[in-house]
């Protein structure tokens, strides 16, 4: 007999009919043996009905009493989901957030779940019956019984959070459309189903904005080894499995309020090659790195920083075995990006050798803002400067030197309190949870950023950690963040740009602050563009296979789609480009990709 918990969104529960459809399935389950809680959202639109109705009362009403109303959305459903399950003479009974023991943060409206108290539901699962829950709220204590709710996708969050608290063989998240496929359908309408996809590539493709499911419900899931399959609530079709490794034990308590930071990841192995002052225009990224493929050179990190006049710089690093091969072709390419080939200023190759990358990982680094500068912070105050810093959602990585290779890893395991001795990074890992993944498993566009660059800002520990600080105390997350390859002499210190991405809606609040401390530090000016868009390939795959990035470079230059900033994981490639390109350049990556069905 399998436990398995069942969560029915908006759509799924959106009339009678539907719900009636939704008990059969669930009764049907049963009878396969199986013990069911079912976990439902409000149907339809009652959240943005139950929203209008505060909104003509008063154009700003209190978080507490937005909790209480919009809590009851969910209660409609699983009375009527329960009332149907005994129709069809299947035991069921209907509880509330607070009735099923979900304990949360004190934090109105985007609360995080601190434990489930599982007794109560125990008893009524002994007892033969279907518990129905409802998605979305908890309380804040079990003394005061304040109701909370969770946020954007909380019912995904309850229902695999409830999976986690009672053990469940398996977590299905039941919605409109029939799994997870490679891109957004509605986009480009050859998207394809997954049969699988790992946790890692998940959480990457969630925060990047495919909605099937929420990064919390994942992040979850990650944290617990909690198996996972999004399926269609209309046909009998297998879904998407949602696969993990399994994790290390980990407790209950504070179920949702783990360590951001799991792990400090090194490699000592790293040298770093920069083209500085190449032309501005598409299809550079994709000759250079098309050339690099061709050597079977693997490259890690890649960022191209914002352009300065008609140019802008690409850096990369690779293990220092292969740099020989990686400097010659760089060294061939830039001849031919020159103006004149004798203009050595022009597409100039710079190679440093005995560097390490430092990286901090883990799930629990999404929707929180300060994290990255923590680690900019620290490594400043161990007096660790930092040549480039590349991340993603769950991933913060900076070249270093060599030399400050042990202290960094000393004071990041101090700061995000990481007892075990850090073990290299060995980005081979990455792929055993699905060992014959594709090269990319997915691609995802996101038009709802900012991208802003200070100039100039003076190259020396601790600024890094000013900017993202200050972000940080604003509730700004820092998506993409890119520190430039030139260094620029601005009274008689070295400098550097810095640029990163921000969700649109934070773009003028960013500049407001990073003004007033442009004019404290001695930086330049702050420049924001919300004219941009980010498209992004995911796959474990391509860990070990050289020309992956290539291929998506290679793909936008083919549509004359010029790029603005490039960023990298070991999973993730992102580049921005203009949002006016941003739909041609999913499609045409989708398709390079041969990702269509």
């Amino acid at each position: 007999m399998a436990l398995i918990v069942q969560k029915y969104g908006g759509t799924s529960v959106g009339s009678v009919e539907r719900i009636q459809s939704v008990a059969k399935r669930v009764r049907e389950t049963v009878r396969g043996g199986n013990t069911v809680v079912v976990v439902v959202s409000a149907m339809g639109k009652t959240t943005d009905g139950l929203v209008g109705l505060a909104k003509q009362i008063s154009p700003n009403p209190s978080r507490r009493e937005m909790d209480m109303l919009l809590s009851t959305g969910e209660q409609v459903s699983i009375a009527l989901m329960s009332i149907a399950l005994q129709e069809l003479g299947q035991p069921a009974i209907s509880l509330t957030g607070a009735q099923v023991g979900i304990v949360t943060e004190a934090e109105y409206s985007r609360a995080r779940i601190l434990e489930i108290k599982t007794e109560r539901m125990q008893r009524h699962l002994e007892q033969g019956k279907v518990i129905v829950v409802a998605g979305f709220q908890g309380i804040s204590s079990i003394d005061d019984l304040e109701i909370t709710t969770l946020g954007r996708g909380g019912s995904d969050t309850s229902a695999v959070a409830l999976a986690a608290a009672l053990k469940a063989n398996l977590c299905e998240i039941y919605t409109d459309v029939p799994g997870i496929l490679t891109t957004d359908p509605r986009l480009v309408p050859e998207a394809k189903l997954m049969d699988e996809i790992t946790c890692d590539e998940m959480l990457e493709l969630a925060s990047l904005g495919a909605k099937v499911l929420h990064p919390r419900s994942v992040e979850i899931a990650k944290h617990y080894g909690i198996p996972l399959v999004v399926r269609s609530s209309w046909t009998d079709e297998p879904g998407t499995k949602v696969i993990s490794v399994m994790p290390k034990p980990r407790p209950l308590v504070g179920l949702e309020i783990a360590k951001a930071v799991d792990a400090v990841e090194f490699d000592t192995d790293q040298a770093k090659v920069a083209l500085l002052r190449v032309p501005d225009r598409p299809g550079i990224a994709a000759r250079l790195f098309g050339e690099i493929a061709r050597q079977n050179v693997n490259v890690d990190l890649i960022i191209q920083s914002i352009h300065e006049g008609n140019s802008n710089d690409i850096a990369f690093t690779v293990v220092e075995n292969v740099l020989g091969k990686a400097e010659a072709v760089a060294e061939a390419i830039a001849p031919a990006l020159r103006s004149h080939p004798a203009n050595t200023q022009e597409a100039e190759v710079i190679v440093e050798k005995q560097m390490a990358k430092i990286s901090i990982a883990g799930a629990g680094m999404i929707g929180r803002p300060g994290i990255a500068a923590q680690m900019f912070n620290a490594l400043s105050a161990a007096n660790v400067n930092i040549e480039m810093i590349s991340t993603s959602e769950v991933k913060v990585s900076c070249t270093i030197a060599q030399d400050d290779c042990d202290r960094a890893i000393q004071t990041l395991c101090e700061v995000f309190e990481i007892q075990d001795s850090p073990m290299c990074a060995n980005p081979h890992n990455i792929a055993l949870e699905s060992p014959n993944a594709p090269p990319v498993r997915g691609v995802a566009l996101d038009i709802n950023q900012a991208q802003i660059a200070i100039r100039h800002v003076p190259d020396r520990p601790g600024l890094a950690a000013q900017i993202f600080g200050i972000l940080a105390e604003k509730n700004i997350s820092v998506d993409t963040i890119i520190q430039s390859q030139r260094c620029r002499i601005v009274n008689d210190n070295p400098t550097r740009d810095i640029a990163f991405t921000v969700a649109q809606v934070d773009a003028e609040m960013a500049r407001t602050v990073l003004e007033a401390l442009a004019l404290q530090t001695g930086c330049g000016e702050v420049k924001v563009d919300t004219d941009v868009a980010k498209v992004s390939i995911v796959g474990s795959g391509m860990v070990g296979q050289p020309g992956v990035a290539a291929r998506f470079f290679e793909a936008l230059a083919k549509e004359q789609i010029n790029i603005k900033m490039i960023a990298t994981s070991e999973i993730k490639v992102s580049c921005v480009v203009t949002e006016e390109d941003g739909v041609k350049a999913l499609k045409a990556v989708h398709e390079a990709f041969n990702l269509a069905k």
